[in-house]
């Protein structure tokens, strides 16, 4: 490959006529296949004599490439295989690669990128001559050969950062070699204070990070060697910086001083927090190793800690981050009586001349409040900026102070009313001084001597600052308020008051921060005290369109959340406007999809808007006729998203069609389901799940018109088969398109699609009896087909079985029809091969429904008489043993239906009056590994203190457990299918079945009309068995009469008492 006529295409790439560079890009693509392509575009990005941007062009496109066609991927059937680099430029690139991020250090961005992929997918079966490559240049003088080994050596790192121990054999064995080179090399670049010399610090730092933070391998990281490395991490931590004052403060952030000093605290409070807190680690086998830690490092770190907060008091400037650092290593540090001892003398002085200060408001939040306000709200707001700004971790360190360590809160209490009642203090110290009550809301809530004052508090000290000519004290005393809404308030003029200042800062301030934290204070309000609504509900309209008007103007995620509370509370007062709301919510979506900065933050306002749209559709279901304006916007919403293809949202994009489907189905929907089938065979596959729900309502609500349309149910059927054959192959399109924040919440989706489709099967099988005899055969071939592939859970298998079980009771001789023309299995009738495998699962069938079609469809089955199939008669002495088997578990699941149901309607008044720590009581974790231990050892140190002995053992039952536990867990009650109810669900129904009831008729009708089938079902019963049996038939006479009873006294007859019945049952004739 000619290397001078590839840099000619790649300089065209970036020439502004636009012709000039499509038509480089379209030849780059024809030849970019051939091999010695890709090693050539390296080698251009290599040479120096080329200029910058052409080379830079080279490093993109080479990134692009690696990325989409490194590795090897298997062609789709009827599909051609797509490219991949050959194998021959491979070796090449891995050959070069680390040369060139150590030549062409201004283009390590990209290259480094490429690394990591080849690393991904190379290492170390292909490439284990990486760890030697970076070996190499860690051992050479030249600076700019380390950089780009270290460069290296990060990605090699960072690509098992989060893997498990047992996954990191070929790291730790790199490690082996790698690990000793930085450290030497890093206690030669401490001797030098050079800007280049702190950089190599720095990465050094980060990949020790990212090698120790998830898991420190403690056969590579001996004590001796962690011990080296805290040692140069407290040293980095101790050294002065140089002067920055000359730099602004965005600047001062990245000076690369303070940024090594980050990461060495960052190590440090990682160290700290998941292996060095004695109960409190990840693992129980950092436990011994914790117990080493806190008293062999605690007094060195801590030192340097409270030097650095030092100079922060004395107007000397630490960084942002370095701060936060620091106060989170002290947070921790609080939980421990080793460590309390320690910082407990100097932490008066840090809530006043620390906390206190970080806490205020500072002149940068005013230049923002008054340049910006949008600007200001998204910092204020958002999760991802809160390690940006020390001030979450000041309120941290402050609550957790105040709540577990005692003799705290009085003295920080006294600090702020020292603050609030001092009349020369302005309005930042105010703010700073509310911000900290604020703060402390929860804990003065639990404690008597401080809640029977909050109110008089509120009135004196926050109720007037809604009349501060400043903004921002407007803004914190709403902050405040919705603090304390918990609090249990004695005076009703009191809650009056702070719903009519609330309110009116919502309406009539000019300032939008204010409106927005007084927005969330009435939502807080009205969640917490019922007697709130009651003040605001005369101006509830114009509350609802201020609040759309801000939501629309600050696109604020939880402004919604304020949105969905109003409706849910102000339901009846909001129907005239419920259209307008709509059409303003679904207008602000819009809205949010056009802008494109911020996609992350957009991408969850977007979501907050679908939901809250959802929640008026919920609220206003018992409004049909404010329903029928609604569902117009809201159809043309679901519309646009999925014409657009805009993935990201499918999920709650299947929520509103569910609504928009829950009460009857309109000719809109019913084209809706065309427009979800299109959707689903393009790239709905992933969102089955989700839109499941959904289908449930087309069949379930209005199942006339779901018949009346042949390719309805054809197309639902093609679905269950299209999710049945590609479930083993998912792709990870759904991780890769929700926001990056929400990707680590989504999960593999194993078999549950699949079993979600096998339900659906079943669902319609039972929902349309009788009326779909021409298309059963696709549903029961679908199902056992399934079974015979590879099925991972039992929970696949019983449903698939389920879906069979359905087709009995739907027509036992079609389904037997249907088993009869299907291939035989060695020698073994497809029918005769189901009930066996049924008769042996039954103990797989859980909850309440899938017991209760097992019993219909095993009365069915017995019932059939000379239609039996002919392997009954060799099963039959299992039969009426898996039936009992069945009812006991039934017997379960409705006491524990029954008990939950209770528990649900019983309030937990219960108080949480937490008594804080001494200084020599260490906090436990209820989570840590440990805890009973500790717990146990705590009991006993304080009996003895009181002078009488303990005897008893704390046990862990989970762990002597046999198993009963577990299972009860499981199949008690419901399995997480049974919402999608069927016919045989509906309980409530006068005609609806009863099981235990089919099955006393059934072996009441064989007992006297088939003896000798009756015989053989129960001649073999053990005594227990004969007795189980004889308790389902008094429990289905309880049934009987119990229903009878509810059925007068709901045509409002009299409440009959129960009714007497057998205890005993004869059998026979």
């Amino acid at each position: 490959m000619e290397a001078q006529k590839l840099t000619e295409l790649l300089r065209a790439t970036i020439e502004p006529n636009p012709e000039q560079r499509k038509a480089a890009e379209d030849q780059l693509a024809q030849i970019h296949k051939i091999i010695g392509f890709v090693p050539t575009i390296l080698q251009i990005v290599m040479q120096s004599s080329v200029d910058q941007p052409v080379r830079q062009a080279g490093a993109v496109y080479l990134k692009n490439l690696i990325n989409t066609s490194w590795s090897d991927h298997e062609a789709k059937p009827g599909e051609p295989i797509p490219f991949s680099i050959h194998e021959q430029d491979r070796a090449m690139i891995r050959g070069a690669i680390v040369d060139a991020i150590v030549h062409a250090p201004e283009l390590i961005r990209h290259l480094s990128v490429c690394v990591n992929h080849i690393i991904k997918n190379d290492f170390p079966g292909r490439w284990p001559q990486v760890v030697d490559n970076i070996s190499i240049y860690l051992q050479n003088q030249d600076v700019n050969g380390w950089n780009g080994a270290l460069v290296t050596m990060y990605q090699l790192v960072k690509t098992y950062e989060y893997k498990r121990s047992e996954e990191r054999t070929p790291l730790n064995e790199a490690m082996n070699l790698l690990l000793p080179m930085i450290y030497q090399l890093m206690v030669r670049l401490l001797a030098e204070q050079s800007e280049q010399s702190v950089l190599l610090q720095k990465q050094i730092l980060k990949i020790y990070y990212a090698l120790t933070q998830y898991s420190l391998p403690l056969d590579l990281i001996t004590k001796e060697i962690f011990s080296q490395w805290m040692e140069i991490c407290r040293q980095i931590a101790d050294r002065d910086v140089p002067d920055s004052s000359h730099l602004d403060d965005d600047e001062r952030t990245e000076f690369p001083y303070w940024k090594t000093k980050k990461w060495a605290l960052h190590i440090m409070v990682r160290m700290f927090e998941r292996y060095g807190s004695p109960s409190n680690v990840v693992s129980e086998k950092y436990q011994k190793f914790a117990e080493w830690y806190l008293p062999t490092f605690s007094q060195g770190v801590l030192e340097v800690l409270l030097k650095i907060l030092d100079q922060y008091r004395n107007r000397i400037y630490v960084s942002p981050r370095v701060l936060t650092n620091v106060l989170n290593y002290l947070k921790n540090a609080v939980s421990h009586a080793y460590t309390w001892k320690l910082i407990k003398p100097h932490m008066v002085a840090v809530i006043q001349d620390v906390i206190f200060p970080i806490m205020s408001f500072t002149d940068s939040d005013q230049e923002l409040w008054e340049s910006d306000p949008y600007e200001y709200i998204r910092l204020k707001f958002d999760i991802f900026e809160d390690y940006a700004t020390p001030v979450p971790a000041a309120q941290s360190l402050l609550h957790s102070m105040c709540k577990k360590r005692k003799g705290i809160l009085p003295k920080a209490m006294g600090t702020i009313m020292q603050i609030i009642t001092s009349p020369n203090a302005d309005n930042k110290q105010k703010d700073g001084a509310l911000h900290m009550i604020g703060t402390l809301a929860d804990v003065l809530l639990k404690k008597a001597q401080y809640r029977d004052q909050v109110e008089s508090m509120l009135t004196t000290y926050v109720f007037p600052e809604f009349q501060n000519p400043a903004g921002h004290m407007r803004a914190r005393a709403c902050w405040v308020l919705h603090y304390f809404c918990d609090v249990q308030i004695k005076n009703p003029q009191v809650l009056a008051e702070i719903m009519r200042l609330t309110n009116n800062a919502l309406l009539t301030d000019k300032e939008l921060p204010v409106k927005v934290e007084a927005a969330i204070g009435l939502q807080m309000f009205l969640s917490s005290q019922d007697d709130a609504p009651q003040y605001v509900e005369g101006q509830i309209k114009e509350i609802t369109k201020e609040l759309l008007t801000i939501i629309r103007e600050t696109e604020n995620e939880d402004l919604t959340n304020v949105m969905q509370k109003i409706v849910c509370t102000f339901t009846e007062q909001l129907l005239p406007v419920a259209t307008e709301i709509c059409q303003h919510l679904a207008t602000t979506f819009s809205q949010v999809l056009e802008s494109e900065e911020g996609s992350d933050e957009k991408a969850i306002t977007a979501m907050s808007l679908l939901n809250t749209i959802e929640t008026l559709l919920s609220v206003m279901e018992e409004h049909p006729d404010v329903l029928l304006n609604l569902h117009p916007i809201v159809i043309n919403v679901v519309g646009h998203i999925f014409q657009h293809n805009i993935t990201e949202f499918y999920e709650e994009t299947f929520s509103l069609v569910y609504d928009l489907t829950a009460k009857s189905i309109s000719p809109e929907m019913w084209q809706m389901l065309e427009l979800i089938y299109q959707v689903f065979k393009k790239d709905g596959i992933d969102y089955f799940i989700d839109i499941m729900p959904a289908l449930h309502n087309y069949v379930t609500v209005d199942t006339p018109a779901f018949l009346s349309n042949p390719n309805r149910l054809l197309a639902i059927l093609d679905m269950c088969k299209t999710v049945s054959s590609s479930a083993r192959v998912l792709s990870s399109a759904r991780v890769l398109t929700r926001p990056c924040s929400l990707q680590m919440l989504t999960g593999s989706p194993g078999e549950d699609p699949e079993c979600h489709a096998a339900k659906l099967m079943e669902v319609i099988i039972l929902q349309c009896k009788g009326q779909i005899d021409s298309v059963i055969h696709m549903f029961v071939e679908l199902a056992l087909s399934r079974l015979t592939r590879e099925v991972q859970s039992s929970e696949l298998r019983t449903m698939c079985l389920q879906v069979v079980i359905a087709a009995l009771y739907y027509n036992p001789q079609l389904l037997l029809s249907i088993l009869d023309k299907m291939s035989q299995q060695n020698n073994e009738s497809i029918s005769a091969h189901f009930i066996k495998q049924w008769l042996h699962d039954t103990d797989c069938f859980l909850g309440i429904h899938d017991r209760k079609l097992c019993v219909l469809g095993l009365c069915t089955l017995i019932s059939l008489g000379d239609a039996k199939p002919q392997v009954l008669s060799e099963v039959a002495g299992k039969i009426v043993p898996a039936l009992i088997l069945l009812f006991d578990g039934l017997k379960r699941a409705y006491e524990s239906r029954a008990q939950e149901e209770e528990e649900e309607e019983e309030e937990d008044d219960g108080e949480d009056c937490e008594e804080a720590l001494s200084s020599d009581e260490d906090d436990m974790d209820d989570m840590a590994p440990n805890y009973l231990d500790k717990l146990a050892e705590f009991t006993k140190t304080k009996a003895g203190e009181a002078g009488f002995e303990v005897t008893a053992e704390v046990k862990d039952e989970d762990a002597d457990s046999d198993g009963d536990a577990e299972e009860s867990l499981v199949d008690l009650n419901e399995t997480g299918l049974e919402s999608f109810t069927t016919p045989i669900d509906d309980e409530e129904n006068d005609s609806a079945i009863d099981e235990y009831w089919t099955f006393k008729e059934v072996i009441t009708a064989l007992s006297a009309q088939d003896q000798a089938w009756y015989a053989l079902l129960t001649s073999n019963l053990t005594p227990e068995q004969a007795k189980a049996l004889q308790e389902v038939v008094v429990t289905a006479d309880q049934r009987k009469a119990a229903k009878e009873s509810k059925l007068i006294e709901k045509q409002g007859g009299f409440a009959f008492p129960q009714t007497a019945v057998p205890t005993s049952f004869k059998f026979g004739s």
